[in-house]
């Protein structure tokens, strides 16, 4: 089993319901154990559509790299992701953020994110379940220490209560 994070995010219909379908679809394959709050944040990129709901996660999974890049991109399908304008508006998005002992540049699948680094909106939750790990040679929290960019606001947990 390899240790895993997740980035997952909606800006399209219900959310939060959103969010909690994709981590129970999630689930069949990833032995999730920690999950952050809900973060609500503003686009990044195409900016004429609604805010986000995110949520970090990380478990662990039997799944090779490529392996779970296909499940990831399987729930996005079954819940009706229709991409359109890159950045743009979409019911669910599942990143690969970082995956245990593996590194990779490849096009179809570059791991970690190669934009994690400059996103609040992935590194603040992360850093809330895992403000230690490595991204490269710097930790979540040295990362989150020195972003500057887009706003982000926490709203809530999985079990729908406010922090």
């Amino acid at each position: 089993m390899k240790r895993v994070y997740l980035s997952l995010g909606s800006n399209m219909g219900d959310t939060r319901k959103n969010l909690m379908e994709a981590m129970e679809l999630l689930r069949e394959k990833v032995h999730i154990d920690e999950i952050s709050s809900f973060y609500r944040t503003e686009p990044v990129g195409y900016k004429d559509q609604d805010w986000f709901l995110n949520v970090v996660i990380t478990g662990e999974t039997s799944l090779e790299p490529m392996d779970l890049l296909e499940f990831c991109q399987s729930i996005e399908k079954e819940m009706k992701r229709v991409k359109t304008i890159r950045f743009g508006p979409r019911i669910i998005d599942v990143d690969i953020l970082l995956y245990e002992g593996y590194e990779s540049d490849d096009e179809n699948l570059t791991v970690p994110h190669p934009r994690m680094k400059e996103r609040a909106f992935v590194m603040i939750p992360l850093a809330e379940i895992a403000p230690e790990v490595l991204v490269g040679r710097e930790s979540v929290i040295e990362i989150v220490n020195r972003l500057d960019g887009e706003a982000i606001e926490k709203v809530g947990d999985v079990d729908g209560e406010d922090k």
